[in-house]
């Protein structure tokens, strides 16, 4: 009379694995998922023996080698074939630039600041200087510090009874 087999042990019989309970002494990683270290320069039969997988001769062969950036083996390389384009001024000043209309959130008499408008998200860099445009117009009283202004931003600031201060 042949033996009763259940559904577990059928698929176990078919794919070679045991269903087995696993505790901290029979752990493994699965199968596949860690590589032994390569040993490299330890001798010709671990195929990397000699020359250690560096061909031979030749500055790529060498120890220390790292071929610089945009180097092209001699070559002129791509950035040096382009033309030059344009001027570049050394001596220029990018500003963060604020309008008028948006300073009207402020109350009436406040005194706004680079560090203010800074605080409060108008500028996103804190290293750039700030100049006021007079973009919109200005509904409150208000003592502006900044490092710039435009002219039509100084007209307004006045108009509205305000007083401007270009902070150095």
């Amino acid at each position: 009379m042949a033996k009763k087999v259940s559904r577990g042990q059928k698929a176990a019989k078919k794919t070679g694995h045991a269903k087995q309970a696993y505790s901290l002494s029979n752990l493994k990683p699965p199968k596949g998922s860690r590589h032994r270290k390569v040993r490299v320069g330890r001798g010709m039969g671990s195929k990397l023996g000699k020359t250690s997988g560096s061909g031979d001769k030749g500055q790529k062969s060498r120890r220390g080698y790292s071929r610089r950036r945009g180097f092209e083996g001699g070559q002129m390389p791509l950035h040096r074939r382009m033309p030059k384009r344009g001027f570049h001024n050394l001596f220029g000043v990018t500003y963060s630039v604020v309008n008028l209309e948006e300073l009207n959130v402020f109350p009436e008499n406040e005194t706004v600041t680079p560090d203010l408008l800074r605080a409060h998200g108008f500028v996103r860099r804190a290293t750039d200087p700030i100049k006021v445009l007079g973009d919109g117009e200005l509904k409150t009283k208000l003592a502006i510090h900044a490092h710039a202004f435009s002219a039509s931003a100084k007209d307004k600031i006045t108009k509205a009874g305000g007083t401007f201060e270009v902070v150095a």
